[in-house]
């Protein structure tokens, strides 16, 4: 007998369907086959299958060639998600469930040995594939029930276990569907404990992210150790403004593929902010792998992606950055297929001017020849100083700002100056597609970055003095269109191309 069961997979960052087809039939010679292009994961889901049936007191035909094919057959199809709906559809095949309630149902689900339903990755792009393909039920493990449920139009059912599911479909009108508020939960959003109001001094260091948050801009602090770096890059996410219903959903995606979505969530709630270590290699930082997983810069999706100790990292992984600064996406070709994922995230990044980190300091004596000092910054190439828009450097501090209490803005009223930037941009950039100003391209520069006179003779004259390149030139414009929009001002003027070209001086300084 044959009997057919929907389910989905991942590819890249979205779902498509797998009709699981499971066909019994009587055979001199017992055998169970999985074909499709399963994974071993997949392959092993028979004998996980086999022992949640026998486990659960129901029948298993041992006696009988088994075969599944999961259509379509030309993608390969990998993890765990596969056990339910196979195990569901022997049971559909040996008549031990009804087909009845089978139409329009998608399952998704590892079974353990003992039964039990396990949570798997990717429910979150999955239910988003049943919507807008109008299946009308999504069965699921409990633990990915909310995260399923966030999408809304697809009526959700918890299991956990096989006896569970037989139970569902045998009267779906007996349980309710679960249902989740996507908008209720960001309006629970809490702060953390960070906040800008325990920062001493460095108010122009503050006012540069403060620009950055504002804007998307990304930013490139330099300073000597201890000068407050990471401690001003960790605040950076309290400044910016609260998820979008869409935004929230782009990143719990990245997150529920990648099966860093804590366990019974719904749906990421806060900014991310992705700080790896130096050691990185191009796949973890933009995503690959045997098996295309998304990289840290997708992680920081609508967040911060903070880089300490820039110029350790390798050369060539910090190359690999250049695409999603550029483009607000990676997209990595395998010989399978090509998956894109999104990475539009603002780059905060901290360094040291020099190996031993002194190099400039009024206080200590830097211990690095030139030549030393030299090769140290030219681990940061040109082409991608161009790309961070902000140049700022961080100053230690002097004695009594060390010993005196924190006396600046906190966090709250500067994200309320950064809110009101933003809903400027997203109204002048609606008719774009875009959101802040540091995605602007050539043509919504020359359309939106209206200067005055004068401004445009100080902007012609530290172009001249600092050879800027064309690109350093679009990122002052840039810059300075989101001072004016902090300031509430629609005309770009001389103060906003001052204070932006000064945020590209520091690399004139070091980089000589």
């Amino acid at each position: 007998m044959l009997a057919v069961v929907e389910s989905s997979a991942i590819l890249g960052v979205d779902a498509y369907g797998v009709r699981v087809e499971v066909n019994v039939v009587p055979s001199g010679v017992p055998m169970f086959v999985i074909v499709g292009l399963p994974d071993a994961a997949v392959q092993e889901s028979k004998e996980r299958v086999r022992a949640a049936i026998k486990n659960t007191g129901l029948s298993f035909p041992s006696d009988r060639k088994l075969t599944v094919n999961l259509a379509p057959a030309d993608t390969r199809k990998a993890g765990p998600a596969f056990d339910l709906p196979i195990a569901v559809g022997l049971l559909v095949a040996t008549g031990q469930v009804a087909e009845e309630n089978l139409g329009d149902t998608v399952l998704i689900g590892e079974l353990s040995l003992d039964g039990s339903v396990r949570p798997v990755s990717g429910v979150l792009p999955m239910a988003i594939w049943a919507r807008a393909n109008n299946k009308r039920r999504l069965i699921v493990p409990a633990a990915n029930t909310r995260e399923a449920a966030i999408v809304g139009d697809v009526e959700v059912y918890p299991v956990h276990t096989l006896a569970d599911v037989i139970v569902l479909l045998a009267d779906f009108a007996a349980v309710s569907p679960v249902t989740e508020d996507p908008r209720a939960l960001l309006g629970t959003t809490t702060a953390g404990d960070a906040d800008f109001a325990d920062v001493k001094g460095q108010a122009h260091v503050k006012r540069a992210l403060e620009v950055a948050a504002a804007g998307g801009h990304n930013c490139l602090l330099v300073g000597a150790p201890g000068s407050g770096k990471t401690m001003l890059a960790r605040r950076m996410p309290t400044i910016l403004p609260p998820f979008s219903v869409d935004e929230a959903l782009e990143v719990t995606k990245l997150y529920s593929v990648s099966g860093l979505l804590p366990s019974g969530a719904a749906l990421v709630t806060q900014r991310p902010f992705r700080s790896p270590h130096h050691t990185i290699s191009n796949a973890g930082l933009t995503g690959g792998g045997s098996i295309p997983r998304p990289g840290e810069v997708s992680l920081a999706h609508h967040g911060v992606l903070f880089l300490d100790e820039f110029p350790e990292f390798d050369r060539a992984v910090l190359e690999v950055m250049r695409q999603p600064l550029e483009d607000g996406h990676v997209t990595i070709a395998r010989a399978a297929a090509s998956l894109t994922y999104p990475a539009k995230f603002t780059l905060v990044a901290a360094m040291n001017p020099c190996p031993c980190g002194y190099f400039g300091d009024t206080l200590k004596a830097c211990t690095c020849s030139q030549n030393t000092v030299s090769k140290y910054l030219q681990k940061i190439s040109g082409p991608l100083l161009d790309r961070i828009d902000i140049h700022i450097e961080v100053p230690r501090l002097k004695h009594d700002e060390l010993t005196s209490p924190p006396a600046g803005e906190g966090s709250a009223a500067i994200r309320a100056r950064v809110e009101k930037a933003r809903k400027v941009q997203e109204e002048r950039l609606a008719s774009t597609g875009l959101y802040c100003n540091a995605h602007m391209g050539a043509k919504q520069i020359q359309q939106f970055c209206k200067i005055d006179g004068d401004a445009m003779s100080l902007l012609r004259a530290a172009i001249t003095q600092m050879s800027l390149s064309a690109r350093a030139y679009d990122r002052i414009l840039k810059l300075a269109r989101t001072i004016a929009d902090l300031a509430q001002e629609e005309t770009i003027g001389v103060a906003h191309i001052a204070e932006a070209v000064q945020y590209r001086a520091l690399d004139r300084k070091l980089w000589v």
